[in-house]
């Protein structure tokens, strides 16, 4: 008997893991092979409008930095020490004056999430539990980033953290994808003992993946922002282009019906009566506080944010949020003769 409990293997818990393994389904876990068909939908959805890129590896994204790249930009005339070799000779004809084109590089841009699996993100009253919606996000917008030939990095937090360095094509999103399944399972996430640091600590550590340049996507419900968050959020938008996704259930939107629940939470059960008015009214007054902080948090970033409801369809939301590019035209800017 001895042995069985060192092993982890307690019959008396057995009944307590039977029970917890019947509740797993598609919408309480996130399973590897939902993660993976989600490729079929990337090429709906655009990671765009974040801005030039900075990083230093080639790929579809345009730099600050002007030089002999890809993309045309003008025309202008020529100075001592251009090349000639970019000399525009059609200009240079009709002006008489010699004029050499410039070019906008372009850069790859990594794309690293940070998704927040604390113990609130499973939860859900209808749909799918909000861990489940992060990882679908995830999933989904990663595929997205490397079709379009950007690496995929991230940092998954619960009080401990994981991190995995940017890598490009399908290697990429594979190692996230495993990252997500083992976070997101709810008999795992639920039974560590979480550690400390909160979401704070979590954005410092996300510093060190994130790049200079590269667009980081947040994922999470944002119970933990506090002053520590917005001096973090502060310096990742001043060195990366940034976007939030806010995990929301409905019953976080809209009280239930005026009634009596029983409640479970931090191991402890208790009863929240909604039947009076001023119960309900103090029900509404705290969520609807804690979608305008976050909304005032991202908006002095000028950090784009979108939320994701539980019951709602994630790839639908997230086509419609960024929508796919038409095929890029760049046509030559004439100037005036």
């Amino acid at each position: 008997m001895s042995w069985l409990r060192s092993r982890g293997r307690d019959p008396k818990a057995a009944p307590a893991r039977a029970a917890a393994d019947a509740a797993i389904n598609p919408a309480t876990w996130a399973g590897a092979p939902e993660l993976i068909a989600l490729q079929r939908h990337a090429d709906a959805i655009a990671l765009q409008g974040a801005g030039p890129a900075r990083a230093q590896r080639g790929g579809e994204h345009l730099s600050r930095f002007r030089g002999r790249g890809m993309d045309y930009q003008e025309s202008r005339a020529y100075s001592e020490g251009d090349d000639v070799r970019s000399m525009d000779w059609r200009i240079t004809a009709r002006t008489g004056v010699a004029h050499v084109k410039v070019y906008q590089e372009e850069r790859e841009r990594p794309v690293v999430f940070g998704v927040d699996f604390n113990p609130g993100m499973f939860f859900a009253s209808r749909g799918a539990l909000k861990s489940v919606v992060a990882a679908r996000a995830a999933a989904l917008l990663a595929w997205s980033a490397a079709a379009n030939g950007d690496r995929v990095g991230a940092l998954l937090f619960n009080g401990g953290a994981c991190d995995l360095a940017p890598r490009g094509g399908r290697h990429g999103v594979l190692q996230l994808i495993r990252q997500l399944v083992a976070h997101s399972d709810p008999r795992l996430a639920l039974a560590a003992a979480p550690e400390g640091g909160g979401l704070g600590a979590a954005l410092v550590r996300l510093r060190r993946v994130a790049r200079p340049g590269s667009l980081v996507v947040l994922i999470g419900d944002f119970y933990g922002l506090d002053d520590a968050c917005d001096r973090q959020l502060e310096w990742l938008r001043q060195h990366n282009d940034v976007v939030a996704l806010q995990i929301v259930d409905p019953l976080e939107v809209a009280p239930p019906q005026a009634a009596r629940y029983g409640v479970f939470a931090a191991g402890q059960s208790s009863v929240l009566d909604l039947r009076p008015a001023a119960t309900r009214r103090a029900y509404e007054e705290y969520f609807s506080a804690h979608h305008a902080q976050v909304a005032a948090v991202m908006r002095r970033h000028a950090i784009g944010l979108l939320r994701l409801s539980t019951d709602a369809d994630t790839v639908a939301a997230l086509r419609q949020h960024f929508p796919a590019r038409a095929a890029r035209r760049t046509p030559e800017r004439r100037l005036a003769a």
